[in-house]
């Protein structure tokens, strides 16, 4: 297979330019006018970031997609579907309250915010999954797959369940509905280390279905109610809350690829990553970390799986931040995200996907100055 081309820039500047100025000359270079947009509906899938989490990406991005978008004669919106978890964004009302906090208004990014599965989440289609596996029929939120054009634009960092978050998590987590998420977090379902668990109770809080309780001071959680989310993994601050085995996360990254493959087969699609405040977990946290290495740059691709492999090569040939999570890992290896959660192998997804044909891992890096 042909390489794929990748197109990069980096985080510099100078008097006569700025940051809005470059990504625009990056996806122009890239071949966003190349796409059909004329009277066309396109959805920018982006992530909004839960409250109290600043690492997620400023309107001001979105802003250049949206008007490079409309330049060229198409019709742009913002979306993301519901979350699973509890959370600022688990109906409509509270995502887009959500949203609008944090800077993604009409007035800051010129288009208005869809939340594409509904007021509560129950609005979706079954997508057919050519060459899928373990998914036949994706779930995905109704107002993407109306959409004529889709673009991601998603913040490239670490996923304690997926190794990173990036293209492929934005599209085929993000795009889908609550079932579609349910389907592709069942896979595995976590366990509970006793000796390392003080019965706190944050995992109890965090658990939307009621599926964890407290007794002589221990968390146990009953797989009968669990869905397999893993937000319980994130919040407990003791590590005493584990992952099912390494195979149920392999699975979920290769549900998340079938996923993707779901919402862009059949249509125009474009891709952008910003690899920026790399944070150790996803923007879903109601906080953030501190980044676990310099920002890198943005990136932009017509291949998602390129795209994605491009971004991780990258950031694993950064250098550790001092003081972050990373560091505390004392890893030698070439893997930070390994390093940051050891369970989680990001590989997977993207072989998945290409295994599907999705994309390819293989690509040629061209750098836009």
């Amino acid at each position: 297979m042909e390489k794929a081309k990748v197109y990069f820039t980096n985080m510099r500047t100078g008097t006569s330019t700025n940051l809005p100025k470059k990504l625009k000359k990056l996806i122009m270079k890239a071949g966003i006018d190349t796409i059909d947009f004329e009277k066309k509906f396109a959805a920018i899938k982006i992530h909004f970031g839960e409250p109290g989490n600043l690492a997620y990406l400023r309107p001001n991005y979105a802003k250049v997609v949206v008007d490079t978008v409309k330049e060229l004669g198409g019709k742009a919106f913002l979306t993301d579907c519901n979350t699973l978890y509890v959370g600022g964004r688990k109906n409509a009302l509270d995502h887009m309250d959500s949203a609008y906090e944090n800077g993604y208004s009409p007035f800051s990014t010129g288009c208005h915010v869809i939340i594409a599965d509904g007021l509560k989440g129950l609005d979706d289609v079954e997508i057919p999954v050519e060459g899928g596996e373990y998914v036949k029929e994706a779930k995905i939120g109704r107002a993407v797959m109306d959409a004529d054009v889709f673009i991601s634009l998603a913040h490239f960092k670490g996923h304690e369940a997926t190794g990173f978050g990036g293209c492929l998590k934005n599209i085929g987590m993000g795009c889908g509905s609550r079932r579609g998420k349910m389907e592709q977090h069942s896979a595995g379902k976590p366990g509970v280390n006793h000796d390392a668990c003080v019965g706190c109770g944050m995992c109890t809080k965090i658990c939307a279905h009621d599926a964890i309780t407290i007794t002589d001071k221990k968390a146990t959680i009953d797989h009968n109610r669990c869905v397999g989310c893993g937000r319980c993994i994130g919040i407990c601050p003791r590590d005493a809350v584990c992952p099912g085995s390494d195979e149920s996360n392999d699975i979920l990254n290769c549900k998340i690829a079938e996923y993707s493959k779901a919402v862009v087969q059949g249509r125009p699609a474009f891709y952008i990553n910003l690899v920026i405040d790399v944070s150790p977990y996803c923007d879903c946290h109601g906080e953030n970390d501190a980044a676990i290495v310099p920002d890198v740059g943005m990136f932009a691709s017509f291949d998602p799986v390129a795209l994605d492999v491009a971004c991780a090569d990258a950031v694993n040939k950064q250098p550790v931040l001092a003081g972050s999570l990373l560091a505390e890992s004392n890893h030698e290896g070439h893997d930070h995200f390994g390093a940051v959660s050891p369970s989680t192998n990001w590989k997977s997804c993207v072989e998945h996907a290409q295994k599907i044909g999705l994309g390819t891992m293989e690509y040629e890096l061209i750098e836009v100055k």
